[in-house]
């Protein structure tokens, strides 16, 4: 059952809340369609909404003086809908988007 595609189909064709639609994409039936990517971190792992991650690189944050260190800790990211390169996290109170090609799961 997990080749077939019509599960992967419906969910393109029903109206399902946020919660719902999270929900049904997690069940993995749909992997198989080349046509659906997911938020990944630099080791290829995926990445859900409130994971923690830590950050494999120094960072400059634009129009700030803050500066993201390496190993920094990013809990409870936020998943960027329209680009899975990139998530919402909090550093130092302040938000900020990050780049999955500069982080890892934590």
């Amino acid at each position: 059952m997990r080749q077939e595609a019509w599960a992967a189909d419906n969910l393109d064709m029903l109206y399902l809340d946020d919660e719902t639609l999270a929900w049904a994409k997690k069940t993995g039936d749909h992997e198989q369609d080349g046509t659906v990517e997911f938020h990944q971190d630099v080791n290829n792992t995926r990445l859900y909404d409130g994971d923690t991650v830590v950050l494999i690189k120094t960072l400059d944050v634009k129009g700030s003086t803050l500066s993201a260190k390496l190993g920094t800790v990013v809990k409870n990211i936020r998943l960027v809908a329209d680009n899975v390169a990139q998530i919402e996290g909090k550093i130092d109170g302040q938000t900020i988007i990050i780049l999955t090609k500069y982080l890892r799961k934590g």
